[in-house]
């Protein structure tokens, strides 16, 4: 209900702030009277669209992550490794106060990630890399890293966020392409097209600077499951030994769409569209959380 709450509330505001700025500045009557665009309906239709991609992407996050990396769900588990991980995920989740997720193994290089709209009806993957590579203690300070990720809310709130940043490129992507279309392009019957190229190439440039926005805020809930999982396990030592050993092998790549679930990124060059902080970083954040503790 609260993320329910938040979601309504978010939309809301970003519709309300939006309406302000525009009127405060004189923008929404300027711009009507240059360009004869209603502001207003193009706020709403920028939000509707905004929004609906991505809470459509969050509904079906399950059936696409078990669809992408051929996750197999242990309904019945068929061995001893099975019913541990599965008893160790359900003894997380009760630590968390959340519904039992669903646990899945998928074929790969080690990673794990956890998924799901709702904090009781989630999913939680592990690959068989991982399982492999860590003894026991490694693997749960990772299963405790993909509850918190759960417990926390971080699906629905990515969500949201990717939806606020759909909304701002919809929206700021049509207003200049409308003003360079009636301005350098002087067209003054409808939407010429040198609106449409404009749109289509501001909506790139905004889309990449809405994405280092979102993998900002990726880059700091990694942190916060990371302490989740010291807290679960009453000890960091085991989380920061799970990512020392996630920082000397390569992680499995996962469909993009999972990417920021996963449990380790490799951010290269590309430091600022990196979904996860560097291995480095997370360990002296949980050394640093001890010392403080």
């Amino acid at each position: 209900m609260k993320r329910i709450i938040l979601f309504i509330a978010t939309n809301v505001a970003v519709l309300l702030v939006l309406s302000i700025v525009l009127k405060v500045f004189g923008l929404d009557r300027v711009a009507y009277a240059g360009t004869g665009m209603d502001y207003g309906s193009l706020l709403a239709f920028s939000a509707v669209v905004g929004f609906t991609g991505a809470i459509i992407s969050l509904l079906i996050s399950k059936s696409v992550a078990k669809w992408s990396t051929g996750a197999h769900v242990i309904e019945q588990p068929g061995n001893e490794a099975e019913a541990w991980l599965v008893a160790t995920v359900r003894r997380l989740a009760e630590k968390a106060g959340i519904g039992m997720p669903e646990v899945a193994i998928f074929e790969g290089a080690p990673n794990a990630f956890a998924t799901g709209a709702f904090k009781n009806s989630s999913l939680v993957a592990v690959s068989t890399g991982l399982l492999q590579s860590m003894n026991k203690e490694e693997v749960e300070a990772v299963l405790g890293h993909e509850i918190a990720h759960i417990a926390n809310g971080d699906m629905v709130t990515l969500t949201l966020i990717q939806g606020v940043v759909n909304t701002f490129v919809i929206f700021l992507s049509r207003v200049v392409g409308s003003i360079v279309d009636r301005t350098v392009f002087r067209s003054d019957r409808g939407a010429g097209p040198g609106y449409y190229i404009t749109v289509m190439v501001f909506q790139i440039l905004f889309g990449v600077l809405a994405s280092i926005i979102v993998a900002w805020f990726s880059r700091q809930r990694e942190f916060r499951a990371d302490a989740g999982s010291a807290r679960f396990l009453g000890n960091p030592s085991p989380m920061v030994n799970a990512l020392r050993r996630l920082g000397g092998v390569a992680p499995h790549e996962l469909p993009k769409a999972l990417k920021a679930f996963g449990i380790t990124d490799t951010p290269g060059i590309m430091a600022l569209f990196a979904t996860h902080p560097p291995i480095e970083a997370r360990i002296a954040a949980l050394q640093a959380g001890a010392r403080g503790a």
